[in-house]
């Protein structure tokens, strides 16, 4: 063997050892934090005609002991409390859920009035022009990177070889990481998320992305280049500056954020699609479908199923008394199908009528990264469509279906083409 073949041996074992490390991280990750729940929505549908607003007294989700929760079903109230900060309040999520791997400055559980301020800063960095620049320099090479190694071989498995890599790549380019940390990366984002079934490794993970960040941060303090980070670190508005807490306070909440819902939602678009051939086809044909077939998809399969509130004082929804103190399940995927908003719901349908959804949230708490979810989806579907004719599902493949009663996606989607 050859000094050439003995290196190229050794990082093809280097691979295969990788892969394989992926494999496991990704095994465990999803059976954590998705569950095991194939379809919700004939419960969710009897939930939201049976008891719209619905008190429990004892519940396992996070919410302040002695106080009741509230699970919230129908489409015009979900959107309602969404849209109401000045009643229900964000802050569950910092002083319950995610406080101690993300720090008190996520702005998911932020109200006012340091919300519209901190927004206004760190929305600097995901300007349309800046996405448009993204697209052509990041996501489509990253896209193209990750098909190129499965392109000639005439089948795959779409999840664990393109939608759980590529958001993941990209936000990493996003930010300026060094491409040699993607997979350091990648498992500080993975065991972040895992946090109701390992807080300890969660913190442990929080605690090092952090410490990661911060020789990044002052660098970029210094040296600004065109990332995310040196964005967050010059943001200013009426001579106000993000601190370093915020700024990693955002980080700690984009990274697993940016990957999980974009990973999710593109494999639940793949496998939706793939099995709805004719719509397929449709696009196939016009890509000018590609975009209300996203929002479609999105309502249709949200990758994230509910998001809390907490009532500020006493009020009421749906007619229904809620005490202050108490916890309000919304649940998002009960409201995408409503029928009183959105006809034959439980049918997916590309070329249905426009009608605005709530799988992105609502309100003043609107996905931040909505846009960058959305040409994400849109990069990988065109490319794969482009460069990998014939797509279609394996029919010898494991059963592939959409799962999970918190976060849904399917953990396959074994394609042939060619």
């Amino acid at each position: 063997m050859t000094i050439d073949q003995a290196v190229q041996a050794e990082a093809e074992r280097d691979a295969a050892r990788n892969a394989a490390e992926d494999n496991d991280e990704f095994a465990v990750f999803d059976d954590a934090v998705a569950g095991d729940v194939r379809d919700p929505y004939p419960e969710l549908a009897r939930a939201r005609h049976e008891t719209p607003v619905q008190r429990l007294d004892m519940s396992a989700m996070p919410h302040e002991e002695g106080q009741a929760v509230f699970f919230i079903y129908r489409y015009d109230d979900v959107a309602r409390v969404l849209r109401d900060g000045e009643t229900f309040s964000s802050g569950q999520i910092i002083n319950l859920i995610m406080g101690d791997v993300m720090g008190e400055h996520i702005i998911l559980g932020m109200d006012e009035p340091e919300h519209p301020r901190y927004r206004a800063l760190v929305s600097t960095a995901f300007r349309q022009k800046t996405l448009a620049r993204w697209e052509s320099e990041l996501a489509i090479p990253v896209a193209n990177s990750l098909i190129d190694a499965f392109a000639d071989r005439g089948h795959a498995d779409l999840v664990r070889e393109f939608t759980f890599p590529f958001p993941t790549k990209v936000i990493a380019a996003l930010l300026g990481l060094p491409g040699e940390d993607y997979l350091k990366f990648q498992r500080w984002s993975i065991a972040i998320l895992s946090i109701h079934t390992d807080r300890e490794k969660a913190i442990a993970a929080s605690q090092e992305l952090k410490a990661y960040l911060a020789g990044i941060l002052a660098e970029r303090r210094e040296n600004p280049r065109e990332d995310i980070i040196s964005d967050l670190a010059a943001a200013e508005i009426d001579g106000e500056k993000l601190s370093d807490e915020e700024i990693f306070s955002f980080l700690c909440l984009l990274l697993p954020a940016g990957i999980e819902t974009t990973y999710r939602s593109t494999g639940n678009f793949l496998l939706t699609l793939l099995n709805h051939p004719d719509q397929l086809e449709a696009i196939r044909n016009d890509r000018s479908l590609i975009p209300q077939a996203i929002e479609e998809l999105v309502r249709y399969e949200v990758p994230l199923l509910n998001i809390t509130r907490v009532a500020l004082k006493d009020t009421e929804v749906g007619g229904e008394p809620i005490p202050a103190g108490s916890t309000l399940m919304l649940m998002l995927a009960a409201a995408n199908r409503d029928e009183t908003r959105f006809p034959e719901p439980d049918r997916f349908d590309i070329f249905r009528e426009t009608r605005a959804h709530i799988g992105f949230g609502h309100g003043p708490h609107v996905c931040l990264g909505m846009h960058l979810a959305r040409m994400e989806m849109r990069v990988a579907l065109t490319l794969l469509l482009d460069r990998l004719p014939n797509l279609r599902l394996d029919p010898d493949g494991d059963d592939p279906h959409i799962r999970g009663q918190v976060f849904r996606s399917p953990t396959s989607v074994p394609v042939l083409f060619g």
